[in-house]
């Protein structure tokens, strides 16, 4: 039996976040990760040829960009630790048919200059609502990273200014209803719909119009990014840092259970029956679903209301190519700046839409709703000189048509097929004496990588519907980052506060677990 102040269950990125505070304050912190390798969903690997690195999950960095463990390198991840992030000047593009383009700069002057090939109206009109985006972003992304507010006096406080209701309405409010307000050209809309669909929600989902307000704001303000030699950068400094401040890891150690005394989180105890106390605390990333399989005794409504969590309407299917020669383009060489690329097969958003509601109805959409790209282009370091990766990705239901998820395993190189027959569209040389090897990852195959995060194949948790935000992500009970009716049982994942993707969200846990054992985070965080 082994004590620590702290064990932790999985070591995916938010938990890594949280485990690097807790040790910097002095903890003794332990980590027990069931896979071979820690990291989760932010992992570069040799997937299929030695030389070619992939991202397995989450690729491009986009909110963690304004979290202050980045902006002020609490952790000293830059400083120390060897984070090296990469922001392009051209953080977003799409490809229309006949290989016309848009492109979102970080430069909002040449951003407005693009729109204006569409519309020159539209063009104005975003001008004004990037700024306005970029106002308010302090005030939204004070939030992100700290302990969320429970939602009632959240929306009391927007509620007492203009600025506060504009945020309300556009979190009541679908993408699509926003961006029909505003903008007048098909293909401009298209642009910026695909770009907040890619937190996996549809664009007429009511309750997820605050991506539209928000994406503006980081883009021209922060920028995206992707760490050098893959997103598995981020994880590596976090790993160092976790390990200088005296933390340990320990892989292939998957947890059974949490071990619950006296309604005291205690530990954690493995599948191979060996236990590892925690005199302070422990921390769980498991998802609601999953909260009465690791912890006992749990009051039943608590229970029901976790299992009510609901996911994402779509999940994603991905293959990763490794290339002979790097990627080029029949739209020519700009959009190989792009850190974000989208593709549309279609010009029109009713086109767009109707592949959406494919999606709604768990059907694979007729054309692939299709984005990604080839790395090696801003980060040659990914693959052997002149070499190239590619990795597509498209927009899928978990459970095809009611005839259950398996079904991907009959199906899924068949669809990957198909998807690179769109891809060839418009990539001159992904073709078949260009692709050294090819793998492929489906909504189930996501779900098996990481069973206790990824339900029901949602990277992102659960989904972002106002009634799963704030303090209500992902239940009112489990808001605050912390299991009641179980002391010192604190939670961390892409399901709880702000959301899925690279939030570094760990820090709001840390926050609040410090609070609770009265450590000063603003001291350890080095103000």
């Amino acid at each position: 039996m082994s004590a620590h102040d702290i064990v932790i269950m999985g070591a995916g990125h938010n938990a890594l976040v949280a485990a690097c505070y807790l040790a910097k304050a002095g903890k003794s912190v332990l980590i027990l990760e069931r896979q071979s390798f820690p990291g989760g969903g932010v992992v570069t690997r040799e997937l299929n040829t030695p030389g070619y690195w992939h991202d397995v999950h989450s690729s491009v960095h986009i909110m963690i960009q304004a979290n202050p463990m980045i902006t002020e390198d609490e952790l000293g991840l830059i400083a120390d630790f060897g984070l090296d992030y990469r922001y392009s000047d051209v953080p977003y593009a799409s490809i229309f048919p006949g290989n016309e383009t848009l492109i979102t700069y970080k430069d909002l002057d040449k951003s407005c200059a693009e729109i204006a090939k569409f519309s020159e109206r539209d063009a104005e009109t975003y001008r004004a609502f990037a700024k306005r985006s970029m106002a308010m972003l302090p005030m939204f992304a004070s939030g992100l990273y700290a302990p969320p507010l429970p939602l009632g006096p959240f929306m009391a406080m927007m509620d007492s200014s203009d600025e506060g209701r504009l945020i309300m309405d556009a979190m009541y409010r679908s993408s699509l209803d926003i961006i029909n307000q505003y903008f007048t050209d098909d293909r401009v809309k298209m642009h910026f719909l695909k770009l907040v669909t890619e937190n996996l929600q549809l664009p007429d989902e009511l309750g997820t119009g605050m991506g539209i307000f928000l994406m503006p704001g980081i883009i021209h303000t922060y920028g995206v990014s992707q760490p050098k030699g893959g997103s598995g950068g981020l994880t590596d400094a976090l790993v160092k840092c976790f390990e200088h401040h005296g933390g340990e890891i320990r892989l292939d150690a998957e947890v059974e259970h949490v071990i619950v005394e006296s309604g005291k989180a205690k530990g954690l105890r493995l599948t191979t029956g060996e236990d590892f106390r925690a005199k302070d605390a422990v921390i769980g990333s498991f998802h609601p679903h999953k909260l009465d399989q690791f912890v006992s005794g749990m009051d039943k409504d608590v229970v029901a209301r976790a299992k009510n969590v609901q996911p994402s309407t779509f999940s994603l299917f991905v293959s990763h190519y490794d290339l002979k020669k790097q990627t080029t383009y029949f739209a020519g060489e700009e959009v190989t700046r792009a850190t974000m690329l989208e593709y549309f097969t279609m010009d029109t958003l009713d086109g767009l839409l109707d592949d959406f509601d494919q999606l709604r109805r768990k059907k694979l959409p007729i054309r692939p709703i299709t984005g990604g790209g080839d790395e090696t282009h801003a980060d040659p370091s990914r693959a052997p000189s002149g070499a190239g990766i590619f990795h597509a990705i498209t927009m899928a239901p978990y459970d095809i048509e009611g005839k259950g998820a398996a079904q991907w395993d009959e199906i899924k190189e068949s669809v990957a097929d198909k998807n690179l027959s769109y891809y060839q569209k418009f990539v001159s040389n992904l073709t078949s004496d260009n692709i050294i090897a090819r793998s492929t990852w489906s909504p189930l195959d996501m779900e098996r990588s990481s069973p206790n995060s990824f339900v029901k194949g949602d990277m992102h948790g659960c989904a972002p519907f106002l009634h799963q935000t704030m303090g209500h992500r992902p239940t009112p009970d489990l808001g605050r980052l912390s299991v009641p009716g179980v002391d010192g049982l604190y939670l961390v994942g892409p399901f709880m506060h702000p959301g899925g993707g690279v939030f570094g969200a760990g820090r709001g846990t840390a926050i609040q677990m410090m609070d609770d054992m009265d450590i000063d985070f603003d001291k350890v965080a080095g103000y």
